[in-house]
């Protein structure tokens, strides 16, 4: 019956008590309990539906559901037996602690009482040391006072009687016997300090006092003697006693050292400042090497004469010379002031080389440890990266002269200023000479690479004088002088074309730096005149070359201006930085570039024109057979190969603005050529298209796209391959003119179906662009009412079927050109001939027929008023409207 109830007590433990551990629990349970194979149910997220699904995964596992249900049973009479097991293995635990209990509490009372027995052991054994100890502890108290007492004593004895004897030297100035008992005195003295309150102690300190002050007077008095200048009756010292006398006043105060030094080199000094008195003619800065000399003379007749007198640590010869440094600095100031007029850049050069080239001697013969240097100050060596040749020395007693001349440095800046004035007119004078490209071997002005040296001499030089506000000052004379050769040497050695009416490109040239506040009106108005005046005459081949080399001379010059500001930004104290910017110079260069370009593609397209006008000329209705290209297309070939070839070679060192050159000159030259296109009359009397006269323009179109493409490398000996981008703008330009030629052969009627055609050859195609193609044609006006009208409505309705339908890409409405035509090569030009006259209206891709002509659309939208606020599908107004704001979005 208890088994019964224990069961009973488990179960209702188990199923009403649900017990939760912590992760961590779990964890060591887990460790304790670690078996090889885990059981699922012991798992902390069991599932009964999910084991049972995984015991029976399908009906045929049912067949083993029985042996599945007895061996479930045998595990849960297993789990009770060992339940019931652990349950009566509790019963006696309560005993068995209580038992354990008093145990513990009987070990715990004898090891108290063990304890107090040590305790008290080591007492009684600590007053048993102490007994011993004591009369030890007595003797060694009584051992100290006496030892302390005797050496008062002997230090007692030893003060009174140092100072008896050294009274007695003091008398006899045996300042080399004195220097021992006056240290030992010294700290003697120190010793009974402590003692100051007894009157007897303190009497002895002041006596010992008075030694010193009497010591310090007597030996400055007998300095003075010595050195006096006028003789006298007493007996001077000799230089040994002096020696001796100066170790004495190192054990003294060190304020009787400093003012016998002070007096000491004023009085080495005094010859100096009477030689060179500001009223002195040998005082001027013409002579100021002979201020160094007399230094440098002065100093090895002290060190001879008086170096064993001082000790090497006063660094005596160190002092004069810095006392030297600050009175010459001070009377130079003083010399300059007063006669500031008298000064010349060559006058002030040579005294600071002279200072400077004194300084860096000063530096090696000295430490500079007087002027305060730290030892790493004193070692430290800055290098200027100059010149090859030298290099400058940044030391400690830099400036120490030096720094009276910076506040005249501005007569040195002036001087610059000048020196480049003559040196820009000469360059000048050289650009109006005729530049021989074949001999100077380099298409960059050598004045430009002269200018930079220039600078670059000037820029060292100045940082060895100050780089503070004399070097900011040479950075705007620097700037002043750069826009100068821009504006006289480059743009004044420009080529200029001069017209009927008498003005000339040239003069357009200068707008480009007239007004530097105004830059980008000024290039556009060039620009205007260049379009103006551009086709009256012809650059000679000598003019292309001074063009090209302007255009590199002014890119060398780009880049070098970058590094000059760069090298100032470095050399220039941190307070300046900012301040220099020669963005605006570096905006000049850039410009003239850009002019030189222009007046290279001005040129091309004049070489052009003639050609141009006389395709408007041919009477293109009239021609009866297709034959090679016509004459025009010959001539433009020709002016090709006669001009680029120049200006390539010419460029060859400048790539990219050669490149340059091309997109500016296809970007010109194409719209112009479509223009021409435009004004090409293709319709015969009666209406009709002359196919022939199509199909001839339609080839000179291609070999002028050809001949485009080969731009880059005509007449090259090496064929290298057209920039990508050059190529792609070519191609998409000259396709969309293929592609009017083909417009204008396709039939008017009907007109739906000449609309849609022209939709997908040209898709970004404009009203005024398709009235253009319509006067090709020679349609009346009444017709193209009408065909312009259709054309709004269905480019309209393209718009709005390329809005609703999203499967339609915008990639799609691109020009056909990209899809259609691809840069020639070598394998397809020699079919390209045939292709193009084969290729007509009806030839467009299928990937175009769903094209959104966008800007077509945009200009119809404003017709969409009156009577027409419906369209083909019946829309009301409003939602015309709105579909033409949706349009404007997307279609800015």
């Amino acid at each position: 019956m208890s088994e019964s109830v224990a069961d009973a007590t488990a179960v209702q433990v188990m199923g009403s008590n649900k017990i939760h551990f912590s992760k961590e629990v779990k964890q060591v349970i887990d460790k304790v309990l670690k078996t090889d194979e885990q059981d699922p149910m012991d798992a902390p997220d069991f599932n009964t539906v999910d084991y049972i699904n995984q015991l029976f995964p399908n009906e045929q596992s049912l067949a083993t559901i029985d042996e599945t249900i007895q061996r479930m049973q045998c595990e849960v009479s297993l789990i009770d037996d060992n339940i019931r097991s652990v349950v009566r293995g509790q019963t006696n635990t309560g005993q068995d602690g209580q038992l354990a209990l008093c145990e513990a509490q009987k070990v715990i009372s004898s090891l108290f009482s063990h304890i107090i027995d040590v305790k008290t052991r080591a007492e009684r054994t600590e007053e048993m040391v102490k007994e011993i100890t004591r009369d030890i502890k007595q003797l060694d108290c009584a051992k100290r006072n006496l030892t302390s007492a005797i050496t008062t004593l002997n230090h007692l004895h030893m003060l009174v009687g140092g100072i008896e004897s050294l009274n007695e030297l003091i008398e006899r100035r045996s300042y080399g016997e004195i220097l021992n008992p006056l240290q030992a005195i010294t700290e003697v003295n120190q010793h009974f300090q402590q003692y100051s309150d007894i009157d007897e102690i303190k009497n002895l300190s002041q006596s010992v006092d008075k030694i010193q002050v009497t010591l310090a007077q007597q030996i400055t008095e007998d300095f003075k003697e010595a050195f006096a200048n006028k003789p006298s009756t007493q007996h001077r010292l000799g230089l040994n006693q002096l020696a001796d006398a100066c170790k004495v006043l190192s054990v003294l105060d060190a304020k009787v050292k400093k003012e016998l030094l002070k007096w000491f080199i004023a009085q080495q000094l005094e010859e100096y400042m009477h030689l060179f008195h500001e009223n002195q003619d040998i005082a001027w800065l013409d002579k100021i090497d002979k201020r160094y000399a007399w230094l440098k003379r002065h100093l090895l007749d002290f060190e001879d004469k008086y170096g064993s007198v001082f000790p090497l640590d006063w660094e005596v010869s160190e002092r004069i010379t810095v006392e030297f440094c600050r009175q010459t600095r001070q009377q130079l100031a003083q010399i300059m002031a007063k006669r500031t007029a008298e000064i010349d850049v060559r006058l002030l050069l040579f005294a600071i080389n002279k200072t400077q080239a004194f300084e860096q001697l000063l530096s090696k013969r000295f430490t500079g440890v007087t002027l305060g240097a730290t030892p790493a100050e004193q070692t430290r060596v800055l290098t200027l990266p100059a010149t090859a040749e030298a290099s400058l020395t940044v030391t400690v007693f830099h400036d120490q002269i030096g720094q009276c001349f910076k506040p005249h440095l501005d007569i040195y800046i002036r001087s610059i200023d000048r020196n480049l004035s003559e040196l820009l007119e000469k360059f000048i004078e050289m650009s109006k000479e005729p530049y021989k490209f074949a001999e100077a071997k380099t298409t960059v002005y050598p004045s430009s690479g002269d200018l930079f040296v220039f600078y670059k001499k000037c820029m060292v030089q100045c940082n060895q004088l100050s780089n503070e506000q004399p070097m900011y000052d040479l950075a705007l004379v620097f700037k002043k002088y750069l826009r100068e050769y821009a504006a006289k040497v480059l743009e004044g050695s420009t080529p200029k074309l001069v017209s009927s009416t008498g003005s000339s490109i040239g003069k357009s040239v200068s707008l480009l730096t007239r007004d530097m506040q105004n830059l980008s009106t000024a290039a556009g108005q060039v620009f205007h005149n260049f379009l103006k005046e551009g086709d009256t005459q012809r650059f000679s081949r000598d003019d292309l070359v001074r063009i090209c080399c302007v255009l590199t001379t002014g890119e060398y010059c780009l880049e070098t201006v970058q590094q000059l500001e760069d090298k100032l930004k470095e050399k220039v104290t941190a307070a300046y930085v900012t301040k220099i910017d020669m963005s605006e110079e570096k905006d000049v260069f850039h410009r003239i570039i850009s002019n030189c370009i222009q007046l290279l593609v001005q040129d091309l397209e004049a070489g052009c024109e003639a050609s141009l006008q006389a395709m408007a000329k041919v009477q293109w209705q009239h021609i009866s057979n297709v034959g090679d290209q016509s004459a025009f297309i010959s001539s433009i070939c020709g002016n090709f190969k006669q001009t680029v070839p120049a200006i390539r070679d010419t460029l060859a060192s400048s790539r990219k603005y050669f490149t340059q050159f091309c997109h500016r000159f296809v970007a010109a030259f194409i719209p112009k050529f479509i223009n021409v296109l435009y004004r090409c009359k293709l319709t015969l009397s009666d209406g009709s298209n002359n196919v022939l006269g199509c199909e001839q323009l339609l080839l000179d179109t291609h070999s002028l796209k050809t001949a485009l493409l080969e731009l880059p490398s005509v007449g090259s000996s090496v064929n290298r391959k057209a920039p990508t981008s050059y190529t792609k703008v070519v191609v998409k330009d000259m396709t969309r003119a293929e592609m009017i030629i083909k417009v204008v052969m396709t039939p008017v009627q009907p007109p739906a179906h000449f609309t849609q055609q022209v939709l997908k050859l040209l898709p970004d195609i404009t009203i005024a662009e398709y009235q253009k193609i319509l006067d090709m044609k020679a349609v009346k006006r009444v017709d193209q009412l009408q065909l312009i009208d259709l054309f709004k409505h269905t480019a309209s309705a393209a718009a709005v079927s390329g809005l609703l339908e999203p499967t339609n890409s915008e990639e799609e409405s691109l020009p056909v050109a990209h899809e259609t035509l691809a840069p020639a090569t070598e394998e397809t030009e020699t079919d390209a001939k045939t292709n193009s006259l084969s290729l007509d209206a009806t030839t467009a891709p299928a990937a175009a027929t769903n094209a959104t002509p966008k800007r077509a659309f945009i200009f119809s939208v404003g017709s969409f008023t009156g009577s027409a606020d419906k369209n083909a599908d019946g829309s009301s107004q409003t939602g015309i409207r709105k579909l033409e704001s949706l349009l404007k979005k997307r279609f800015p």
